[in-house]
């Protein structure tokens, strides 16, 4: 089984591999274990929409971006891969505060993974929960 990436692999992987508009975002590696991944994404009033709430643009892009780098921490290095989908559901808004991004990788196989995401609020409370499957190319 390859050896899983540490923060700091993490975080250059994020610098490398992303488009710069997500980077943007400024999320970065908090904790990595053999299941998954934890990124934090700072609070940004440029993340909130004319609601007053962070849109969910962010929180599914934060989502997407977790699992890119739990799966390539999950293979021991990135490899080029693809969302094939994205099924979010938003439980709670998000108005204020950082927001830790869990994601865990259910199934990796040779062409395909299949992944969870867990986007609590800075209250502690469970705000977004995503499951994705990525083509791995």
């Amino acid at each position: 089984m390859p050896e899983a990436l540490t923060l700091a692999d993490i975080d250059a992987t994020l610098e490398r591999v992303l488009a710069p508009w997500v980077r943007q975002l400024g999320l970065r590696a908090e904790a990595v274990d053999a299941q998954g991944v934890t990124l934090r994404l700072p609070f940004s009033e440029s993340f909130r929409h004319a609601g007053g709430v962070v849109c969910g643009q962010v929180l599914m892009s934060a989502a997407d971006t977790a699992m890119i780098v739990a799966v390539a921490s999950a293979l021991g290095a990135f490899r080029p891969m693809t969302t094939v989908t994205l099924t979010t559901s938003f439980m709670r808004p998000v108005i204020d505060g950082d927001v830790l991004v869990r994601a865990n990788v259910l199934r990796l196989g040779k062409t395909v993974a299949f992944g969870e995401i867990e986007l609590t609020g800075a209250d502690g409370k469970l705000a977004v929960q995503a499951t994705t499957t990525y083509a791995l190319l």
